[in-house]
């Protein structure tokens, strides 16, 4: 075991809130290996790598030698959990939830190492409960607790409906660290109220409280909005080596160390390093390029990382970016979107609208590393590195 104050700086990195700090601390100080629980409810299948910020942070445990519990809520999702929403959400079916599972069990050892994880199905012990012991678990609560989450609270102010049903997802979810005798529970900034929830029910069945941690959202490549799919500013798990290469040395020089902080599995003395290498003088750029290598051998491979970022000559590797990408803004004057041909025309990617037309039939026009057609748009008040053929390219601000 790693001596304890360099594990806690490490595992404090990039979390927003940890409750409490000094339990951990003694917990890790213990020198057994802790039990580091994280669930997942299987709604989503389409991963990207704000979903993987939970992840790293689970690897890191690991790697300290503590033993992680990837505990994905078939059960749950069958509830819905109600965080963050303004109305009751539709439970999913166990065909939908079994389908989202493997997704999720696909991608999860991307990162994870499956020799120090458990993968369990928070089904093995609800499936088994009758009426009676979910009664015993409502009564862990009452209603005015469950009243101060936000959420719960602006709903009921509101006048909106709250079903039965949702009050029941916090408290199952608090069972779940019952039943897996979790020291350690880790969930987004959105999850607190559930998270703490399984301190007290931990209590109620004379368990020691688990410690939360919380881990923020992450910023998508604008540097200001989550990382959404919707918005367009995300990094697919399962998007090309040559297409993340593309994202993320286009990123903002800002946004660096946020994502290194969040998805990195460096040590802080090497982060600590990169800094100083930018202090001396290095270009943002290369640094990029070394969190992109982590970030695609994770996903793809060494070989895939390697052929992501390698020039040949004057040659650019596929997806890779010049150093002096020209920085360019076009305004569409109020427009809510804008055609990809009138954007290469107006950026200057192209002579006219009609080679802009010709390129896009070709295939030849890449957006964030990813072909387009004709037909395609992109939306105003956003950025975009745009590729016209092999030697065009451009950070296209659309006004």
């Amino acid at each position: 075991m790693t001596d304890v104050a360099d594990a806690l700086a490490l595992l404090k990195r990039g979390t927003h809130e940890i409750l409490l700090e000094d339990e951990l601390e003694k917990k890790l100080a213990s020198g057994r290996p802790l039990r580091i629980k994280a669930g997942f409810d299987p709604t989503a299948p389409d991963l990207h790598l704000g979903h993987s910020v939970l992840l790293t942070k689970m690897r890191q445990f690991q790697d300290l030698g503590h033993t992680v519990i990837f505990l994905i809520g078939d059960f749950t999702g069958r509830i819905g959990d109600p965080s963050g929403k303004n109305v009751t959400r539709k439970p999913l079916t166990e065909e939908e939830v079994k389908i989202n599972a493997e997704t999720y069990k696909a991608q999860v050892f991307k990162i994870l190492d499956p020799e120090k994880t458990e993968v369990r199905f928070n089904a093995e012990w609800f499936s088994s409960m009758g009426a009676a012991d979910m009664i015993e678990l409502a009564g862990k609560s009452t209603v005015a607790r469950m009243l101060e989450r936000d959420d719960f609270e602006k709903r009921y102010a509101a006048g909106q409906s709250i079903s039965i049903h949702e009050f029941l997802y916090p408290l199952v979810q608090g069972y779940d660290s019952v039943a897996l005798e979790a020291d350690v529970e880790l969930g987004g900034t959105d999850q607190k109220f559930n998270l703490l929830m399984g301190r007290e029910i931990q209590k109620h069945y004379g368990q020691s409280s688990q410690v939360v941690i919380t881990m923020p959202l992450l910023e998508g490549l604008d540097g200001v909005q989550k990382m959404s799919k919707s918005l367009g500013n995300y990094v697919g798990v399962d998007e090309s080596p040559g297409a993340m290469f593309n994202k993320l040395v286009s990123m903002p020089d800002s946004l660096m160390w946020r994502y290194f902080e969040l998805l990195s599995l460096k040590s802080n003395e090497a982060l600590e390093a990169l800094k100083r290498d930018i202090e001396a003088g290095a270009n943002p750029r290369d640094v990029k390029m070394t969190l992109a290598r982590e970030l695609i051998g994770r996903y793809h491979g060494e070989e895939a990382a390697a052929n992501a970022h390698r020039s040949a000559g004057n040659q650019l590797a596929d997806g890779e970016l010049p150093e002096d990408l020209p920085e360019v803004t076009v305004d569409f004057e109020g427009a809510e979107q804008a055609p990809i041909a009138a954007v290469l025309n107006r950026a200057g990617l192209t002579k006219n609208s009609a080679q802009a037309k010709d390129m896009l039939g070709n295939g030849r026009v890449k957006v964030d590393g990813e072909a387009v057609d004709r037909e395609h748009s992109l939306d105003t008040g956003k950025s975009y590195v745009i590729q016209a053929g092999k030697k065009r390219y451009a950070r296209v601000t659309l006004a």
